[in-house]
Formats: structure tokens, sequence, C-alpha cells
């Protein structure tokens, strides 16, 4: 499923940005372009974040 339509970046991109040590949107933003366009994704990438590190913590 695509999480930034603009750039085309899917949710499985980002797993990979998180798997590779990424903490923030914007280190997302860095790596793949997701959320510098229109931004709107930008809350699906910080719920992705979240959830994921609550996955690695519990």
């Amino acid at each position: 499923m695509y999480v930034c339509v603009c750039r085309a970046v899917t949710e499985n991109e980002v797993h990979d940005c998180i798997a590779a040590g990424a903490k923030s949107a914007k280190q997302i933003r860095d790596t793949t372009g997701a959320g510098g366009d229109c931004a709107r994704c930008v809350r699906k990438i910080c719920a992705i974040l979240k959830r994921s590190e609550e996955l690695t913590t519990a």
C-alpha cells in the first residue's frame, strides 16, 4: 500500500527505513522523499513509527 502518493513510497519502503535505523519522519523523508511534497502522509509515517516502536519495546 502507498504511504506517500506524491513520491510513490510504499509501506514496505517505510518499514525498510525503520529496520535500517530511521527513528523519525524526517529521517524517512530524507531517505525516501515521503512527506516532502504535500505532507499528507506524515501522520501515517508517524503512526508506522509509533507502531514499530511499540513492537520493539514489548
